[in-house]
């Protein structure tokens, strides 16, 4: 694999609106900040994107596909492994995000494999691996949890850009108001929290 590049914080946020502004420009400019349609972002860019049991124990949730090959599934109904064929430019989630009881942890799967297929091609293609999002990482390299966080900024930013949310940060007050934004947004309260305090809104 090819030596992984620092990218700016500043050029992931860039990234992630020139991707929004490409598919509609009214989910950065628009007066009402609304929720990102991720998966139609996903399959504008004619990516496919996939419904699999990725693993039996459930702990990888996200797959990114960078060379026509055969990747691993579990099948649930056989209680077995098989290899299926996969194109180019398709992401795998997890099957079992369909069951969560809220959508933001496959919104957020899904963005951070598509930040997987916008800046990390380069390091992918060719070697026959696919980038895998894991509940967790800490038996991965340096190098791997680095191309990880990358992924979950530029996520972060695709679902969360910062000009929209500011606006709505601005027009709610309350206790509850982190809530309301990640209703608003359709993200996870904590991913929420976590974009606000890099940005030293609370």
């Amino acid at each position: 694999m090819t030596e992984v590049k620092y990218i700016r914080p500043e050029l992931i946020e860039a990234i992630a609106r020139n991707t929004l502004k490409n598919y509609d420009a009214s989910l950065i400019l628009g007066y009402e900040a609304k929720s990102v349609p991720i998966e139609d972002i996903i399959e504008s860019m004619d990516l496919s994107l996939e419904f699999q049991y990725i693993r039996k124990n459930g702990r990888i949730l996200g797959e990114t596909v960078f060379d026509d090959d055969y990747v691993p599934i579990y099948n649930m109904d056989e209680k077995r492994y098989e290899l299926i064929f996969v194109e180019r430019g398709t992401i795998i989630l997890d099957a079992s995000l369909l069951r969560c009881r809220t959508q933001g942890r496959l919104r957020f799967t899904a963005a951070h494999e598509l930040a997987h297929w916008l800046i990390h091609q380069e390091l992918y293609s060719g070697t026959g691996d696919t980038a895998a999002m894991a509940k967790s990482i800490s038996k991965s390299s340096d190098a791997d949890k680095y191309i990880e966080r990358q992924a979950d900024m530029l996520g972060s930013a695709l679902l969360l850009p910062m000009c929209q949310v500011k606006k709505a940060f601005y027009r709610l007050s309350g206790d509850d108001r982190v809530l309301q934004l990640a209703t608003q947004f359709g993200v996870s309260k904590q991913a929420m929290e976590i974009r606000l305090r890099n940005h030293h809104l609370i």
